[in-house]
């Protein structure tokens, strides 16, 4: 939630979509916004009911793209749920899609709103997010322009060519060269250039208001209502259905972040973004990446967008194409503005995670009296009613884990078994092999527990003649951090919003994680381990044999007498344990 409580913080108050991410990292729910700061942040803020609240309660991270218009976000909303089929977009998973207009390519055309995209079929134009928009555009098309109407060309003229409003080529040979200009217009006037018919439809609305013709007049104006939607563009579908990607850049003076929008069959549906140092000129660090990004892929799409370079080498290798205009530039742009974005963001919440953290340290260290602790060492014990007993330790520098710093023990049996004891056991193992190595002493020892882990760690360090201040995380009845408790064993004032708190919630959660991850190791290996009791010719040391090869017993059941032979059995050996879990003869070897 620290991480979250930042992330918010950067939102920008445009358009776009989010996507959800729960503890796996996988995309829970799918969002479009017309403000990303507001909708985003009121997940975050309030009380909730029902599903959202069950949403909220799985969201640990969040994803963010900035959009031209709320038009677009609902468009790009509709292809990330096809694409990912999140698990709480309920009514989005259906087959339904936006709708389009088209012009078919029939020898008579027809003016239809489809939302099945068939090439060959005609020319598209959207998709239209507003569907009663698109069939009011289509119908007043259709009163404009005398296309056919008829699904079937029919024997006599219908209603439509009495009223104008279709050529008949029922009963009479129309020039295709009619049709070719009526096309023309159509496409000039869906590509946006509607004020014309703006501009007529307001003065009909206008001469029907002056002479009392209300119904007519409203029709008018909800005409016009939905042109203008229509005059909405979005940048975010292409009707040619071809594959491609979209390559856009961004620079600090040290880090680039390159943004890939990839685009199937004309939709944009995922996005990927890279962010690392650059330690030349910043086109030559552009276009080492993308090539070495495409040798990596034995197929690429047959179209790759990327700003202009100075360089040819991207274009003789890739089917590379610097837009000039029109919507592959409009997406390019969107690229570009994406990754600078993305890269503000993350060098704002590095700053900030820094200042914080050193806010948080130095707190620490005021609390307990000591110098800011830069290194510090945790310790977790972890165990099942007092069996297969292990403890866990993590390092923090600057804040930060370091996994190479990590260490796993194995208790050893003592006279009296309990979490106090095992603590003092592991912190004098510790230390002692530290200090016969000459290695670097921590800041401050924090220990999972209260006075009596405390005071077993400070008479295990005393025995070694070292002095290392010693703190302990206490926790409350769910396992969560609750406090602080100084070398005293005095309980010490911090308020739960404060980044000390939450650094401390960090560092006590990771050592827990760690050490009972490698508790439940040992606890089926020990499960594994008893499972071979009993199977003559096989003792300690081939059970480890299996153990190193195989993952599981489960494996190690179903493993043939060749594959128990690889572990390192001989064949007796391998025959005994394929024979009791199967109870079935022993093949003869050949």
């Amino acid at each position: 939630m620290d991480l979250l409580r930042q992330k918010l913080t950067l939102l920008p108050e445009k358009p776009g979509i989010y996507m959800m991410k729960d503890t796996l990292g996988q995309i829970i729910y799918v969002g479009k916004a017309k403000i990303l700061k507001n909708r985003v942040k009121s997940y975050f803020t309030g009380s909730h009911d029902g599903k959202t609240a069950r949403l909220v309660s799985q969201i640990t991270d969040f994803e963010y793209i900035i959009t031209e218009s709320e038009v677009e976000a609902l468009v790009l909303e509709c292809n990330l749920i096809k694409k990912h089929n999140p698990k709480y977009n309920i009514l989005l998973r259906d087959d339904k899609t936006y709708p389009y207009i088209i012009i078919t390519e029939e020898t008579h055309p027809r003016i239809l709103v489809t939302r099945q995209v068939k090439k060959g079929k005609g020319k598209y134009f959207g998709p239209y997010p507003n569907a009663t928009a698109a069939k009011e555009a289509a119908r007043l098309l259709n009163r404009l322009f005398p296309f056919r109407k008829c699904r079937q060309i029919p024997t006599q003229p219908c209603l439509y060519y009495h009223l104008d409003q279709c050529l008949a080529p029922c009963v009479t040979d129309v020039s295709l060269n009619v049709y070719v200009g009526m096309r023309k217009e159509v496409s000039t006037f869906l590509k946006g250039n509607q004020g014309e018919i703006i501009k007529l439809l307001e003065g009909k609305m206008q001469t029907a208001a002056e002479a009392l013709h209300y119904e007519r007049a409203r029709e008018y104006r909800d005409l016009i209502k939905d042109l203008e939607l229509l005059r909405e563009k979005q940048n975010i579908t292409l009707t040619d259905f071809m594959d491609r990607d979209v390559v856009g850049f961004a620079i600090t003076t040290d880090q680039m972040c390159v943004q890939i929008f990839y685009i199937r069959l004309g939709k944009l549906l995922a996005r990927d973004s890279f962010i690392f140092p650059y330690f030349e000129d910043p086109e030559e660090a552009f276009i080492s990446f993308v090539a070495q990004f495409y040798l990596e892929r034995s197929v690429w799409p047959p179209e790759i967008l990327l700003p202009p370079t100075e360089s040819p080498v991207l274009s003789s290798l890739f089917p590379m194409v610097v837009p000039q205009k029109g919507k592959k530039r409009d997406l390019l742009q969107l690229a570009m503005e994406n990754a600078q974005t993305t890269l503000h963001d993350q060098i704002s919440l590095e700053v900030r995670q820094q200042s914080e953290t050193q806010q948080a340290l130095a707190t620490l260290g005021e609390l307990l009296n000591i110098p800011i602790p830069t290194r510090i060492e945790a310790f977790d014990i972890s165990n099942t009613g007092g069996t297969h007993t292990v403890a866990g330790m993590v390092q923090f520098v600057e804040g930060k884990p370091q996994r190479q710093g990590y260490r796993k023990y194995k208790i050893e049996p003592m006279q009296t078994s309990d979490d106090t004891a095992a603590m003092g056991q592991v912190v004098q193992r510790r230390y002692a092999r530290l200090v016969s190595e000459n290695g670097l002493l921590p800041d401050l020892i924090l220990v999972d527990g209260g006075k009596g882990q405390i005071s077993t760690a400070i008479t295990s360090l005393e025995a070694l003649n070292l002095t290392i201040p010693v703190a302990g995380m206490v926790k409350n009845d769910r396992h969560q951090t609750n406090g602080l408790m100084n070398q005293a064993g005095n309980p010490v004032a911090l308020p739960k919003n404060h980044p000390t708190f939450h650094l401390l919630g960090r560092i006590q959660n990771e050592v827990h994680r760690f050490a009972i991850t490698f508790h439940r190791q040992q606890r089926a290996k020990s499960m594994t381990l008893s499972a071979l009791d009993g199977i003559p010719g096989i003792g300690p040391k081939r059970k480890q044999q299996l153990l190193r090869h195989f993952s599981s017993l489960d494996d190690i059941k179903c493993g043939s007498i060749e594959e128990l032979q690889v572990a390192g059995l001989p064949h007796s050996a391998a025959a005994m344990i394929y024979q009791f879990f199967r109870a079935t003869p022993i093949p003869t070897p050949l």
